[in-house]
């Protein structure tokens, strides 16, 4: 592609798509028909320029209406925006889910990450492109973790086009008596404040047989339903449920039902102790980031709360990539109304009024049940310009991310959102000084954001009194792979590992454990009484990382994973550090050498691996190359993967 304004046009309907999100074009600067007044000046330019966060959406309307993005395309989004050529097809490339090169409408992502590999991935993916032939229509794409490792293995079929009716969607408004294909402002794509109608379609299909993936892929309106979030929660219906309670209990799609199971009773308790006795609430909680580092969330709401410049940002981080990790997902496709309130409340507390969500691409049910849930927050008086007659205004926007692991990283999120390559920024300055747009910013993820909600009810001191002093709350765990129960699972902090796979059911014959996903690292058969705390993992050597927990009996090949997991790392580097970019190769590299090798013949690239790693732990800028050897290490010394 040449990396300038060139001759290519885009067609009519790639105008309509870039069109139905920006508005028509205002003169021939931005690519409307060249009249006599474009000849004196240039109009638009900064407006223009102040619009570069919409590049990721234009992208994404793109995709849903064509399939893929043309040169003539790219040209004209740069024209609206004013953006240069260079940098869009940057970030086009960027992304998974787009393509720069013709592709046809349809998609099947077949997951081929941990999980799936493990239920056999590879033989689905063999057998779809079998039948699946080029005359089919139907482009299969191995995928990294679509967030569906409880059905493994799993696919996701997307179809481009106008006519396409938008999957999912009716079931997320009828119950509020909303029409079909209604989606979310500012999403980019969906029917919202602009009046913009859906335009791509969606089918999920998992656990997916050779059958099932190509029904989906050619006949999308005929797959199966898929099943609903309780579907996904073991303990649905148990008395201890906390954070899950209302999952499989209240309907998703209802306002009236959220209320009236003790919904927005935090926002009002909230609004009557004042942003400061939030903050102070939170903090006497002990809550910490859900998300793996683990930091004191009062402390960051804090920070920000106490920056002089303004405007304050509010980012929800729902991009969870982490092979292995789906607890997000179900807490929006069940209570998604939870995360509104708790948005709102987090906002209120730290000063800001304009939230971000940014959910992942492969989330079509949690993209419908958030959007309907916003818009009728809105409706009802519990978004906008006075939020329960407080005099508080604040709305949520939401934005659809493209496939990209290291999106999950703070910054490269706000990167992402601004319109640029989602590249991790370098610290300080921190978030809490210079985020989003520059601005002060609170970035939590779900799970976090979710347990302000039973803090302010139940009161700091109670909430406190669950799991340990030192990790207090409870806790929810991603459960898969080699066990008769998989899904999430919510425990107080302090169970152990055994405890928690006794409840999912751990098959015989257990070879190993991975804790905190491909971040993470693996534990043996006999460590499972590591009690599930960030510093009970830390002092057995592991970590509990966002809460996945795969186990894997003997008939998993480990090498096998292992290699998975360099792919993995090497794929979704963004290449910004060089340790970060060359390690993840040199280490996989060195996988592909011993995967038939053990003792000796293996010595030497097993040391290379611990060169190339302790590199990449010191030397990156961001936490994907700091621990892409982490669970390769961990295999090597407890598990002894190539004696």
């Amino acid at each position: 592609m040449d990396l300038r304004f060139g001759d290519s046009k885009p067609t009519d309907e790639e105008r309509a798509a870039v069109d139905a999100l920006l508005g028509p074009p205002e003169s021939s600067w931005e690519g409307a028909d060249r009249s006599d007044a474009d000849l004196r000046w240039a109009r638009g330019g900064r407006e223009a320029r102040d619009r570069r966060d919409q590049l990721l959406p234009a992208l994404h309307a793109l995709n849903d209406r064509v399939g893929w993005i043309s040169e003539g395309a790219l040209d004209y989004v740069c024209r609206r925006l004013t953006v240069p050529p260079a940098e869009a097809y940057g970030v086009a490339t960027f992304y998974a889910m787009f393509s720069v090169r013709p592709r046809p409408a349809t998609v099947l992502h077949v997951c081929t990450d941990l999980a799936c590999t493990a239920a056999g991935a590879s033989e689905l993916c063999a057998a779809v492109e079998t039948r699946l032939g080029p005359q089919s229509g139907v482009k299969v794409e191995r995928s990294p973790c679509l967030g569906l490792c409880e059905r493994a293995p799993a696919c996701l079929v997307i179809r481009a086009g106008e006519s396409a009716r938008p999957a999912l969607e009716d079931e997320a408004v009828q119950a509020e008596g909303g029409g079909p294909g209604a989606t979310a402002p500012g999403d980019g794509n969906g029917k919202g404040r602009r009046g913009r109608k859906a335009l791509h379609a969606t089918a999920v299909c998992a656990p997916a047989t050779p059958d099932g993936a190509v029904q989906a892929a050619t006949s999308p309106e005929t797959a199966p339903t898929e099943p609903a979030p309780e579907t996904a929660v073991p303990q649905t219906g148990a008395p201890t449920l906390t954070l899950l309670h209302r999952v499989g209990t209240v309907d998703p799609a209802s306002l009236d039902d959220y209320r009236a199971h003790g919904g927005y009773t935090a926002l009002r308790r909230a609004f009557a102790l004042g942003p400061a006795a939030v903050i102070r609430e939170v903090t006497d909680a002990g809550l910490v980031g859900r998300g793996g580092a683990a930091f004191p969330t009062g402390r960051k709401w804090q920070a920000t709360a106490a920056q002089p410049d303004h405007p304050h940002y509010l980012v929800c981080n729902a991009d969870e990539s982490e092979p292995g990790t789906f607890k997000d997902r179900v807490l929006m496709e069940g209570d998604p109304y939870a995360l509104v309130e708790a948005m709102t409340i987090a906002a209120y507390a730290t000063g800001a009024h304009r939230g971000h969500l940014y959910l992942r691409g492969e989330y079509p049910r949690a993209l419908a049940r958030l959007t309907h849930a916003i818009e009728q927050a809105r409706t009802r008086g519990l978004l906008g310009d006075d939020v329960l007659g407080q005099g508080y205004a604040f709305d949520i926007e939401i934005r659809r991310g493209a496939g990209a692991y290291i999106c999950g990283e703070e910054t490269a999120l706000f990167n992402s959102i601004e319109g640029h390559r989602g590249e991790p920024r370098s610290k300080p300055p921190f978030p809490v000084e210079k985020g989003l747009f520059g601005k002060p910013t609170v970035e939590n993820n779900v799970e976090t954001l979710v347990n302000v909600l039973p803090i302010l009810t139940m009161g700091a001191e109670a909430y406190a009194a669950i799991g340990t002093p030192t990790s207090t709350g409870p806790k929810l765990f991603c459960v898969s792979g080699s066990v008769a129960r998989p899904g999430v699972y919510e425990l107080p902090f302090g169970a152990t590992l055994g405890e928690l796979l006794a409840l999912a059911g751990v098959r015989d014959n257990l070879r190993a454990v991975l804790l905190g996903g491909a971040a993470g690292g693996f534990v043996r058969p006999d460590e499972l009484d590591i009690p599930l705390t960030f510093e009970g993992t830390r002092e057995a050597g592991t970590t509990l990382g966002s809460g996945v927990v795969m186990a894997f009996d003997d008939t998993v090949p480990l090498p096998r994973l292992l290699l998975r997991i360099a792919e993995f790392f090497r794929d979704e580097s963004c290449g910004q550090c060089v340790p970060c970019r060359v390690g993840t190769v040199r280490q996989e590299e060195a996988l592909h050498r011993i995967a038939d090798r053990t003792g000796a013949a293996a010595a030497g690239d097993i040391a290379l691996l611990r060169e190339v790693g302790r590199a990449m732990r010191d030397a990156s800028i961001c936490g994907l190359g700091q621990t892409a050897w982490n669970a390769v290490e961990s295999a090597i010394d407890r598990l002894g993967a190539y004696e």
